[in-house]
């Protein structure tokens, strides 16, 4: 290696090219080795990677290449969640085909990842809008349908009137429509639904198996299934009806002051013949549909002129209709006890109702005024009669026992959970398998007849599903009975894409979804990477669909993910200046900058921007770097290296160009200290081979652990001492160690210097074997103190005796300089640790 500097403009499209020929990273089901399943949530074809996606695959890749060289068989596959809203938004704003949109971005993203050089087996790449990927998940959902595990029925959507398509709650911004800027509608039409309520029980109990999953995933998953014990019981009403309600806080009923019904419930239909009681359900209609989204929104209920009879007090509690009540949760009504609940203290508070205590950290602070919102905590019982002093479970236990022997109420289980409404009304998704037959009704489509693919020649000048107008392709023959019937014209919700994605990526068949044989050697996924945006709804439905294919025996792993890490954002501080006439800031990117300690001034006109906070990257702020104008200058193990570097990997990484240049200096380092190699170098160095091995040690349980920046604090340490050692053997099997240790991070580098002084692709070495009596140090530094002053420090033998420490201390120029001759009349000896001499 005679080359002075590292160049990895040639070194790193080589290495791809001969890792790429001769399928290094290719997984062999086959083979006897131990299994190892590495897997990054696979991104959408957006059309450009970002550093977020750099630092996620990094890490996977890290682990990957690591596990490969301790001798396991790995798989680690890549491919794109491709079907979903962006694609349609760019077909009518750009006029161009979702299709074509989608495989030019696949195609120019596979590039940007190729050229970081990731360990990635493409030969299972898929796209989830490939006819034969989602063939496969129709066929899927057809079986699930025959098990009992979809249904249809009706269901209350967010409705836009102009774009005449259904909205996720994220897409309604301030009740309007995030496109259309239309006013949102309730609106009622028949969903799909997938029975994941089936399993609540399950996902919730799997959550304890879960150990190398972060506690605050687990929790919030516990939380969205949402298991709770309380009671079903009815008012009596004052129009001679009752009013069924579920409560999970019977302890409070005693601080009950109103109940609350949704608009389309049977009590508030019956009244709409009063035109102020339709107007307000019509209010009512324009609203957010789920109870997450409702509770930032501003809490309106309408005063009906119907009373409920407390059971116990037989107080008259005014009946509202309100609009953060839902049909879909519970019984569509609610006991609003305000001083316990906050949705209920804001709606109180507005409507003037009474705003009682039940529940006090102490029974002296019975009477004490609420502080500007609700108190949810526990404590014990007071002003409630008989429940007075109890703790909140008991006060539960007694009065759904008084209901069920008053024959008023039950004690029941429920669950948050909802079952999954999978049906969207878009063109760029899996079409659901079903034919409408006027006669034989609901039909799935034969097997045989699957994938059913989107038509290519359709048009979204017009808003709407472009599959509902669509000339051809919706009307078909009923497969039983042969009459005219029509497709349906939803598409799945694409997160039903992602949830069985890894099952595809471990077995490939033609003519089935997988093979759960060869499922069974990959799964479950031993590492899962991947952002905590996904925490719940993703991985929850993962975890779902796994069981739910276990269920009717299409395989037999239940828990898909064994560990899951969720890294942390990549950021960067922003840019940006007033817009006086809008009221608005203008932001630019960090190349349209310079930037100094002083500041920041526009490269354009020299005048000053505003700096403002660190944060992740979007393209929004426009605070986001370009992975591909830093891998051109600096390399891919440079960027490689700077995102496995000082920052915890769970935690944010803030961008900055000293820490990429840094980098870069420290490959060009390494490369200078590959070149000091010398096979025919002679002599022991004990001191550094200690080093070497405790570091080789080091390394490989900080990957393990995902302690990525641990491991390159380690690799930075043994390279300063190797470049102080003096030349031998030693320090020449230190630098071979360090280029294997490099390896998984900076593999350019080191399959360079591999070339040189190995054989073969170092991907494919050993990870370095460890001398078990090398890991333990044999010689400790000893502190010399003089009058408990440090003095002096030596190396000793370890375990050396006082008398031996003591004639080492003494012989210390240093210390003879500071005794100065004085009389000596103490000496004490720490064994391993000091000896302090005393005069």
């Amino acid at each position: 290696m005679n080359e002075t500097r590292f160049d990895p403009s040639i070194a790193d499209g080589r290495w791809q090219r001969a890792w790429d020929e001769a399928g290094t990273f290719t997984a062999d089901s086959d083979s006897p080795k131990p299994k190892s399943y590495i897997l990054e949530m696979f991104p959408y074809p957006s059309g450009r990677i970002h550093m977020g996606h750099v630092r996620n695959y990094t890490m996977g890749d890290v682990l990957a290449r690591y596990q490969k060289m301790r001798g396991f068989e790995v798989l680690h596959p890549m491919g794109w969640d491709a079907f979903g809203m962006p694609a349609e938004n760019a077909a009518m704003e750009k006029g161009v085909h979702p299709g074509g949109w989608t495989r030019a971005n696949i195609a120019q993203m596979k590039a940007q990842l190729q050229r970081i050089g990731f360990a990635l087996d493409w030969t299972r790449e898929f796209a989830t809008c490939d006819p034969e990927y989602y063939g496969h998940e129709q066929a899927l959902f057809v079986d699930l349908y025959e098990a009992g595990l979809v249904y249809r029925k009706e269901s209350t959507v967010n409705w836009d009137p102009v774009d005449m398509t259904v909205l996720a709650n994220e897409q309604v911004i301030d009740g309007k429509g995030w496109r259309s800027g239309a006013e949102v509608e309730k609106r009622k039409l028949n969903q799909w639904f997938l029975k994941i309520t089936d399993f609540a029980d399950d996902l919730l109990a799997g959550l304890g198996s879960l150990e190398d999953w972060p506690e605050k995933v687990r929790l919030m998953q516990e939380n969205w299934i949402g298991k709770s014990q309380g009671l079903e019981f009815s008012f009596d009403l004052s129009d001679g009806g009752k009013l069924a309600v579920y409560s999970t806080r019977p302890d409070t009923i005693f601080g009950a002051s109103f109940c609350a019904i949704a608009a389309d419930h049977p009590i508030a239909q019956g009244l709409a013949g009063d035109a102020q009681v339709a107007a307000f359900i019509d209010q009512c209609k324009k609203g957010a549909t789920t109870a997450a989204a409702l509770e930032t929104a501003e809490k309106l209920g309408y005063r009906t002129p119907i009373t409920a009879k407390h059971p116990f007090t037989g107080a008259d509690l005014p009946v509202f209709i309100a609009n953060f009540v839902l049909m879909e949760y519970g019984t569509g009504a609610v006991m609003g006890v305000p001083g316990h609940d906050q949705r209920d203290f804001e709606f109180a508070t507005k409507y003037e109702l009474p705003i009682l205590r039940v529940v006090a950290a102490d029974p002296a602070r019975a009477d004490e005024p609420f502080k500007g919102e609700a108190e949810a905590g526990d404590g014990v019982i007071v002003n409630s009669d008989f429940l007075n002093g109890m703790t909140v479970e008991d006060a539960k236990a007694e009065v759904i026992a008084r209901a069920e022997n008053g024959g008023w109420g039950e004690g029941r289980t429920v669950w948050r959970l909802r079952d999954w409404g999978v049906s969207r009304q878009r063109y760029w998704g899996t079409p659901i398998p079903f034919i409408h037959c006027e006669t034989c009704g609901v039909v799935p489509v034969p097997k045989e007849q699957l994938p059913v693919t989107l038509p290519e020649d359709v048009s979204f000048d017009i808003p709407g599903n472009p599959l509902e107008r669509h000339p051809t392709w919706k009307h078909v023959d009923c497969p039983k009975c042969g009459a005219a019937a029509r497709r349906e014209t939803d598409t799945l919700d694409t997160f039903v894409d992602s949830s069985w994605y890894f099952l595809r990526f471990a077995s490939q068949p033609a003519d089935r979804p997988f093979d759960p044989e060869e499922v069974a050697k990959w799964m479950p996924v031993q590492h899962y990477i991947g952002g905590i945006e996904h925490a719940i709804l993703h991985l929850l439905y993962a975890r779902f669909w796994t069981r739910a294919l276990a269920h009717i025996g299409k395989i037999t792993v239940t828990e898909p993910f064994a560990a899951l890490f969720t890294q942390g954002m990549v950021t960067h501080e922003t840019y940006s200046r007033l817009d006086a006439a809008r009221g608005v800031p203008v932001f630019f990117g960090p190349e349209d900058v310079n930037r100094t300690s002083d500041g920041a001034t526009l490269l354009a006109d020299g005048d000053a921007v505003d700096v403002g906070r660190v944060i992740k990257m979007s393209k929004s702020k426009k605070n986001v770097v370009d992975p591909d104008a830093i891998i051109a200058r600096h390399g891919a193990d440079a960027v490689r290296w700077f995102m496995l570097s000082d920052s915890p990997p769970e935690r944010d990484l803030p961008w900055s160009d000293a820490g990429i240049e840094g980098c870069a200096r420290f490959v060009q380092r390494l490369w200078r200290l590959f070149n000091a190699y010398d096979a025919g170098a002679a002599g022991e160095d004990k001191s550094l081979d200690r080093k070497t091995h405790q570091t080789i040690a080091a390394v490989a349980a900080d990957i393990e652990a995902l302690g990525f920046n641990k491991a390159v604090a380690r690799i930075y340490e043994l390279t300063g001492a190797v470049e102080k050692a003096a030349p031998s053997a030693s320090r020449s099997a230190a630098i071979r160690a360090l280029v294997h240790l490099a390896a998984p991070m900076m593999p350019h580098l080191a399959e360079e210097a591999w070339a040189q002084i190995g054989e073969g692709l170092i991907a494919d070495a050993a990870w370095p074997e460890v001398d078990p009596a090398l890991l333990v140090d044999d010689e400790v530094t000893i502190a010399i103190q003089h009058m408990g002053k440090l003095r002096d420090t030596v190396t000793a033998p370890k375990g050396a005796s006082k008398d031996a420490l003591e004639a080492l201390a003494l012989a210390s120029a240093n210390l003879q300089r500071s005794v100065d001759g004085a009389a000596i009349r103490k000496v004490i000896v720490v064994p391993d640790r000091l000896v302090n001499i005393v005069t």
